[in-house]
């Protein structure tokens, strides 16, 4: 891999990094206004608040996978390890680093 792919790839990681920290804090912003209090709100829509709490709990502990697997991929570049597989040592496809930037794996060892 060249220079000028890994500073590519290093930027792109850097700009999915921060596109997730704003939406992981847009939703815990939005998450503190949600009221399930069943005495000032009826039941159904109680429901669909803590429905929704949920999803959101879910899509922000996905977003902190995503953060970690990251500053992983960042730490590699660091280390000079990125492009790598971490199971068989083997590279990892340009084609699939530019459609995951963050995998650990070749498309082999990910399946």
């Amino acid at each position: 891999m060249t220079e000028q792919e890994l500073e590519q790839f290093r930027k792109q990681l850097q700009e999915q990094k921060a596109e997730f920290l704003e939406t992981l804090s847009g939703s815990l912003k939005s998450a503190e206004g949600m009221e399930l209090d069943q005495q000032r709100v009826g039941r159904l829509s109680r429901m669909d608040a803590i429905q929704s709490q949920c999803i959101s709990q879910a899509a922000n502990r996905r977003i902190k996978v995503e953060l970690q697997q990251i500053d992983t991929a960042l730490d590699r570049i660091h280390r000079g390890q990125y492009g790598r597989c971490q199971t068989c040592d083997r590279e990892i496809s340009v084609p699939r680093l530019e459609a995951y930037p963050s995998a650990p794996f070749c498309i082999n060892c990910a399946r």
